[in-house]
């Protein structure tokens, strides 16, 4: 349960897994108050950063390395809002897991840099009915188990259900960001997808954690 490189590497194979499973659920609900394609641009984005995963020659050096090449995968390939949102936050969190490694504090600040690249980029805050309103519980779910001397997959635990309850939370809300504010009122009583797509993330995170192979990390570079 370690949360290294092989992890790293695993939680983005686990990512695209969920992505491309649930692909149908975020177009169905994108459908409802976007364009309908969020789960073909995030399963696209994620099938290129596994190419490019899968094309290395030698295994990763640090976790940083890891999301700066989701981050910069996602940010050519991903249309839509998703690209440039997504490839921000992965691009804000390697930049701080440039080490082989992360403690409690390091998930923190991995997740705090993500929330900070999304807001910077989207100029969304709460209650706007966007992904902040996952990545926002997430981080501070993050924080209180890091005050509370969790693990390191505790406190990604923690996040993960955070993150899923942000999601479900954004069902009421009406839209004030992006294509949904459209809508107006019309868009309450429907979940945000993009809130959607993080919840999966974040539990990928997780499952990754708890189902890693001790040599994912020498197999990486085979």
């Amino acid at each position: 349960m370690t949360l290294d490189v092989a992890w790293a590497v695993e939680w983005t194979r686990r990512t695209a897994e969920q992505v491309l499973a649930r692909r149908v659920e975020l177009n169905e609900l994108d459908r409802q108050i976007g364009d309908g394609d969020h789960g073909e641009n995030m399963a696209r984005g994620f099938t290129a950063v596994l190419a490019k995963l899968d094309a290395r020659t030698e295994p990763p050096g640090d976790i940083g390395e890891v999301l700066k090449l989701i981050a910069t995968t996602l940010m050519s390939t991903v249309g839509g809002a998703a690209g440039p949102l997504y490839g921000t936050a992965y691009l804000r969190a390697a930049k701080v897991t440039g080490i082989p490694e992360l403690d409690p504090p390091a998930v923190v600040a991995m997740l705090e840099a993500a929330l900070e690249g999304i807001v910077a980029r989207g100029k969304a805050t709460t209650g706007e009915k966007t992904m902040v309103d996952a990545w926002t519980p997430a981080v501070a779910a993050a924080v209180a188990r890091t005050d509370a001397g969790a693990a390191p997959v505790d406190v990604l635990v923690a996040a993960a259900e955070a993150a899923e309850a942000g999601a479900v939370a954004t069902i009421p809300l009406i839209a004030t960001k992006g294509r949904a504010s459209y809508l107006g009122e019309r868009s309450a009583g429907h979940q945000d997808p993009g809130a959607t797509s993080t919840a999966i993330v974040l539990r990928a995170a997780v499952e990754a954690a708890n189902g890693v192979a001790p040599e994912m990390t020498a197999a990486q570079g085979a």
